[in-house]
């Protein structure tokens, strides 16, 4: 057999070549007329490097099926098509959904048919095309983050794996342990779902436009047995926003709302076994399903 006849068909591109550079990023976006906007919380990852650490970071493995929010010009679905199975991207842009899969077709041609799009709001997604997603990994719009990273935790159950790249303000936020001053209700929420973690940070260089804020790295890996409580997660999160919706006061004035009196507030904390005096941020997510176990009947209107 001739050398040619050993080469394969379409030989792979030499490492590096699929991903897209700083120029390639300016290219694609003045070819489709695209400019960030601050209002869509946009700025593309402009360095390869970058996008390659995310998804070393993510233990993105050959079998994972992925699903990235807000893809944007595809700097990330391309090192993640490098490693992954499948990967499915949600974008809300009617310009960057029209133009994302020629990209992935001209750079990764050899991995076209396992990438999909998904042209939608993820906020308002509720199922994906294919097998189950295995992992989330995303650049998260600074302005949506938090709601969208929870909206995709609890809609799809299947995600075990989840690295976001979001605001450093609300990554401290999200990884932030009882009585940390910026524990709250993120902290609460994502910790219902997964054990979080900081995991790193992300400098404004390597972004397209350069953001005025620091960003950082966030780990979430599901718990493998839920939370034991026999309160509902919409019952739990209702005592968490009652909590930290007046954080400064004790758990007795602030969770009066929520069990119809202070006294009320009080009953259901002393049958948790937590201190009426205490405050919602120094309470685990364990606490506040405890508490929300305890919540007092509703009284009927006096006759």
């Amino acid at each position: 057999m001739s050398t040619a006849e050993q080469q394969p068909e379409n030989p792979p591109a030499a490492e590096g070549d699929a991903l897209l550079g700083a120029a390639d990023i300016r290219e694609l976006a003045a070819a489709l007329g695209v400019r960030p906007t601050k209002q869509k919380g946009q700025n593309f990852v402009i360095d390869a490097n970058t996008v390659r650490r995310i998804v070393r970071t993510a233990q993105v493995r050959p079998d994972d099926v992925v699903v990235e929010v807000g893809p944007g010009l595809g700097s990330l679905t391309l090192a993640l098509l490098e490693a992954a199975d499948r990967v499915v991207a949600v974008e809300i842009d009617d310009i960057l959904a029209a133009a994302l899969p020629a990209t992935i077709e001209a750079r990764m041609p050899r991995k076209a048919d396992r990438f999909a799009l998904v042209h939608s709001d993820a906020m308002l997604v509720e199922e994906l095309p294919g097998p189950p997603p295995t992992a989330l990994v995303a650049n998260l719009p600074y302005n949506v983050a938090v709601p969208v990273l929870l909206t995709m935790l609890d809609r799809f159950p299947s995600i075990e794996r989840t690295l976001v790249m979001v605001q450093a303000e609300v990554a401290d936020r999200l990884a932030a342990e009882p009585g940390n001053k910026v524990y709250g209700v993120p902290s609460v929420k994502a910790n219902w779902y997964a054990h979080v973690k900081r995991a790193g940070a992300i400098g404004r260089k390597v972004f397209w436009p350069a953001p005025n804020v620091d960003s950082g790295l966030v780990s979430l890996v599901r718990r493998t047995e839920p939370i034991k409580t026999t309160a509902t997660k919409a019952e739990v999160f209702a005592v968490v926003d009652a909590a930290f919706a007046q954080r400064r006061k004790t758990l007795r004035a602030a969770l009066a709302g929520w069990a119809g009196s202070a006294a009320g507030a009080e009953a259901a904390l002393v049958a948790a076994g937590i201190s009426p005096q205490a405050r919602g941020e120094m309470l685990t997510v364990e606490e506040f399903a405890a508490i929300a176990e305890h919540k007092p009947a509703a009284q009927g209107p006096a006759l």
